[in-house]
This record gives C-alpha cells, structure tokens and sequence, in this order.
C-alpha cells in the first residue's frame, strides 16, 4: 500500500468516526496479510474490532456518569452468605428489562447486608446493558433538590433527574426527611413515575415510611407510585462487617439484631 492510500485510507476511517481502526490499521493489515482472511472475513474482523471499542468506551463513559461510590459486581456478591436474596429475581433484574419496563425496584434490609452492593452492581449491569444511570444517596439527592428549590431551578433539577433511565437513590431512611423534604421526593417520583425506572434502597418497611418522610399522606403517596410497578428485594440476616469481626474476636457471638 502505497503512502498515499494509507494516509487517504487512514483518513477517511477516521471521518466515519472508526478510529480504534484508524489507530491500528498497520496491526490490523499485519495480522492480515499473515492469515490471509477472504474479503469477507476481513470486514467482520475490522468492524467487530471498532464495535468492541466503541462498546467499551461507552460503558466506561456511562460508568464515569454514574458515579458509583465503588466497584462492585454481581459477581462479587456472595448469596451463600445472604441466602434471603432471590438470586433468580437479581439475575432477572441484571438484563435491564425492568428499565424498558419503567419498572422499580426496593431493596429492604438492615445495614451491612449488600443492599448497596447489589443496588451498584444492578446499575453497573444496567450501563453495560446500554441505559444511562445515576447513583446518588439520599441526603445529597434532598440536598440538591432543597438548593435547587432556593435557588429558582427546581423544574430544571427534576428535568435532570428525570432523564436518566435508572435512578438509584441509596440509604432512604437513615436520617428522617423534613416535611418540605418529603414534599420534594414526592415531586421527584411524580415526575419519574411510569416515565423512567428507580431503584431505591432502604433501611426501613414500608409500614415506618410515615415516621421517615414525616408525613403519612406524602409517605403513603410517594409508595403508591414507587410499588405500583415494581420489583422488590429483602435482604435479612447479619451485617457482613460485623461477622468479619466477630470471626476475628473483636464482637462476641450473639448476632446483631434484625432493624
């Protein structure tokens, strides 16, 4: 190949946006010219290349948007020490099927059971399913809302929120909402409701909701749209942390109560 149509074939893969390909080609026409592939066979493998890149790109994109607090994977959770977990139902959820269905999904358990675990590991599953999502815990989403509020932006935060596809709000229940709080969340899963799935986590039943949000009507509200479709996981059992340190002798052995 001459340099002329190298530097043109380089140029126009890099105009069709094939740039993985652009920046390999002098590998790609090597490995080619050893194996001899029929014209055929050549394109599959270039094209499944710039596709393979293109996919990881994106989910590294999409992982850097979600802003997990951590890596962890359906793979690293273990279900023999938290045999309450419908594992089928997890592996269910795993495909991104319930995000088509803008369906939800709850998490209920005490803390230090994987709750959090398994609501990253879904939204890691969902990103490489091709969703767009967001973690973010309760607190700084109440946060970000009340700000939003002060400020004048309220409909344009809930627009932000509103668009992505899965929309993880982790620890509900750990501090208890102020009213206006309350309010807030409530105006939130109104504007996600059968439009864009939630996967929420908490601490709580259902039956102390009222306590949290401060307020048995919004609480009972805020329910009725999260459950109407939906998916929902109960975590019981011991706090994987506290079991690491009774094995070590740090705690006695009586198990930590149920929350």
């Amino acid at each position: 190949m001459s340099a002329i149509v190298h530097a043109r074939v380089t140029e126009n893969l890099v105009r069709l946006r094939l740039g993985h390909v652009a920046e390999r080609l002098d590998a790609v026409l090597g490995e080619a010219a050893r194996s001899e592939p029929t014209y055929l066979d050549f394109l599959d493998a270039l094209l499944g290349q710039e596709v393979t890149s293109k996919r990881h790109k994106r989910i590294a994109m999409g992982m850097k948007i979600a802003h997990f607090p951590s890596v962890r994977t359906l793979d690293q959770f273990d279900f023999k020490f938290q045999p309450s977990v419908d594992q089928k139902l997890v592996r269910e959820l795993a495909t991104g099927r319930f995000i088509a269905q803008a369906e939800n999904v709850l998490i209920f358990g005490p803390p230090g059971v994987g709750r959090t675990h398994l609501a990253i590991a879904l939204g890691r599953a969902a990103v490489e399913e091709g969703s767009t999502v967001l973690f973010i815990s309760a607190t700084a989403l109440l946060v970000a809302l009340a700000k939003a509020e002060s400020e004048g932006n309220l409909a344009d935060k809930l627009t932000y929120y509103g668009r992505y596809k899965l929309l993880i709000v982790d620890e509900v229940g750990y501090l208890p909402f102020e009213r206006r709080s309350a309010h807030l969340f409530f105006q939130l899963v109104s504007k996600r409701y059968e439009r864009g799935s939630m996967l929420v986590t908490t601490n709580q039943p259902v039956t102390k909701w009222g306590s949290v949000f401060g307020d048995e009507v919004v609480a009972a509200a805020i329910l009725d749209r999260l459950l109407h479709r939906s998916h929902t996981l109960v975590v019981k059992g011991e706090s994987y942390r506290l079991k690491q340190k009774r094995k070590a002798g740090l705690l006695g052995t009586s198990p930590t109560p149920q929350v």
